[in-house]
């Protein structure tokens, strides 16, 4: 039972909060290409160099006129045509229209474009059949952005949203935080790299692939350490290179209570603790501390737990670092469980589980099977955390339960 033994454990929420509390984002920034900006933090609020759209235009393909010539029903004649990127520039008579297509400038004069749709062309000229109002299907100069405007703020991850709408106002560079520079290793005999023969007694080392794919999604420069193995002086040197070449240092194992497991004892030596057990499920050793200048994070060696730990504690640790003001896990909802699930009070549970929507349009969500720490399948088979209240015990088949939606780190 988790009932023994959970009074020293550190809730997640005082955690996150301990973490973010310590660290504040870097201060270094670039200027880079908006071609290669995709995935960087804005630096600086970004402010418009013209007026969107830089001048007045049409909304519609149709007719502009000038509407005190419009007091009787007579034909205006077509005195030209106004293409976009093609303007009409010619004399414009009295009591005449110029045909307009969508996009193209207003000429001097024009204070309402007329639909198509709303004209009766004929040798005489364009007769209109419906009221018309002055400014109307023009689309005035600044009407979108203003010169001079705030068109992003500092803090906001740029991407197929923002990026078009920089590129629409003609800036070609943009100030962005630098990439956060992560340090990651292993600890353990019985780890091998991917791709190598196992031996007796070993495993493959699947944390330090997982985090590395993760920090790369996170846009973050990884400096891969490899595999440390169980020896002081080797761990120490390890920790030393790490501190001093990256903002981040990622370790995976060596921080539960073996006789081998000497990362807690080298962070005693070279830095400061912050803590070490979680009240959560599955995750409980992990972690938190400072070397001499860099910030620390040491995940379990389960595969499940440090993935789980990094997914909920090192993400936003990184977001803020980073300075991705905007950064957020996804809201948690309600789904009634179809499966049972199996879980004693003690700690916060987070299951892998498969969540969609049933035919009334409610959440439901079942798990995706045995919820070891070992089983990282159930990752590529789930959809959601379900997320299991500290003191909670069985859920039985219809329950409700919450679910936290798997981000774009885990999702697919």
């Amino acid at each position: 039972m988790d009932h023994c033994h959970t009074s020293d454990l550190i809730s997640l929420e005082q955690a996150l909060e301990t973490m973010l509390s310590q660290v504040a984002p870097l201060q270094e920034s670039e200027s880079i290409a908006l071609t290669s900006a995709a995935g960087r933090i804005t630096a600086a609020a970004v402010i418009s160099p013209i007026d969107v759209p830089p001048f007045a235009n049409s909304a519609m393909d149709g007719y502009a006129v000038r509407t005190n010539e419009l007091n009787t029903n007579a034909p205006l004649p077509v005195a030209g045509k106004a293409f976009a990127g093609a303007p009409y520039t010619g004399e414009w008579p009295a009591k005449t229209c110029i045909r307009i297509m969508t996009g193209a400038p207003i000429p001097t004069g024009a204070d309402a474009v007329i639909m198509q749709e709303q004209a009766e062309v004929s040798e005489a000229g364009v007769r209109f059949n419906a009221p018309v109002r002055s400014g109307q299907n023009i689309r005035l100069a600044g009407e979108d952005i203003r010169q001079g405007a705030s068109v992003l703020p500092a803090g906001v991850k740029l991407g197929a949203a923002q990026l078009p709408l920089l590129a629409s106002l003609g800036v070609a560079e943009v100030q962005v935080m630098r990439k956060l520079k992560v340090a990651v290793f292993s600890t353990g005999d019985e780890l091998q790299p991917v791709g190598q023969p196992l031996q007796a007694g070993q495993i493959y080392d699947t944390n330090r692939f997982a985090v590395r794919l993760m920090l790369e999604q996170l846009g973050c420069t990884v400096i891969d350490l490899g595999i440390i193995r169980d020896d002081q002086a080797t761990l120490r040197a390890a920790f030393n290179q790490a501190d001093s070449q990256a903002d981040v240092v990622i370790s995976s194992g060596g921080v539960s209570v073996g006789e081998a497991d000497y990362t807690k004892q080298m962070l005693d030596e070279l830095g400061q603790v912050g803590f070490w057990k979680l009240a959560i499920k599955p995750g409980k050793p992990f972690a938190f501390g400072k070397l001499q200048h860099a910030w620390f994070c040491g995940l379990p060696g389960n595969p499940v737990s440090a993935a789980l730990t990094f997914y909920q504690l090192v993400q936003p640790l990184l977001a803020k670092l980073a300075g991705h003001s905007e950064w957020r896990l996804p809201a948690r909802l309600k789904a009634r469980a179809l499966t049972p699930l199996k879980k004693s009070p003690g700690r916060l549970d987070f299951q892998r589980g498969i969540f969609s929507s049933n035919a009334a349009g409610e959440l439901e969500v079942s798990s995706t099977g045995h919820q070891g720490s070992h089983v990282f399948s159930s990752y590529s088979q789930g959809n959601c955390f379900i997320v299991l209240e500290r003191e909670r015990g069985f859920v039985a088949a219809g329950e409700m339960v919450d679910i936290e939606p798997f981000n774009g780190l885990l999702g697919n």
